[in-house]
C-alpha cells in the first residue's frame, strides 16, 4: 500500500515530466518515455468541458494520456508550477496548484489555480481530476 509521502512523491516527478515534455515541445518532439513511466496502464485522466485542450474530457491508459499531453503541448508553450500544497490519505492527494500557463497561439499568460484529486497505484498515478479556479481565463490566453 502506498503513503500519502509516497503518493505526492509520484505526483512531483509527475509534475517535472510534464513540465519537461511541454518545454520541449510535446508529442513528436520531446521523450514521453519519463512520463509513461510514472502512469498506470489503467490510468483516466478526467478533464473538464469548455476548455481548448480538453477534448472529449477522458483520457485513458498510456496512448490516451499521450495523445492529452500532445494536444495539451499544442496549447501551452510553458507551465511553470508557481506553488504547490497537498494533503492526502494513503494512494490519494489532493493538490493545490498555482501555475503559470503561456498560450503558444497568442503568447498571453495566464496565472490560475487548479485543483487535483489523484489516485496513485504502485507508485503510478492511477486517476486524475482537475477541477481548475477560473476555465474563462484559461480559454482566454488560448484566444478563445
Amino acid at each position: 500500500m502506498t503513503r500519502t509521502s509516497d503518493a505526492w512523491s509520484v505526483m512531483e516527478r509527475f509534475y517535472a515530466a510534464e513540465a519537461a515534455y511541454v518545454a520541449a515541445g510535446g508529442h513528436g518532439r520531446a521523450d514521453y518515455a519519463p512520463v509513461a513511466a510514472l502512469l498506470d496502464p489503467e490510468v483516466v485522466l478526467h478533464q473538464a468541458p469548455g476548455l481548448p485542450f480538453t477534448g472529449t474530457g477522458e483520457w485513458r491508459g498510456h496512448a490516451g494520456m499521450e495523445r492529452f499531453l500532445a494536444v495539451f503541448g499544442e496549447t501551452w508553450e510553458s507551465m511553470e508550477f508557481l506553488e504547490q500544497r497537498h494533503w492526502g490519505d494513503e494512494d490519494t492527494v489532493v493538490v493545490r496548484n498555482r501555475v503559470r500557463f503561456r498560450a503558444r497561439a497568442t503568447g498571453r499568460e495566464v496565472d490560475t489555480l487548479i485543483m487535483q484529486v489523484i489516485t496513485v497505484r504502485d507508485g503510478r498515478m492511477l486517476e486524475c481530476r482537475p477541477f481548475y479556479w477560473d476555465p474563462r481565463a484559461v480559454a482566454a490566453a488560448c484566444g478563445d
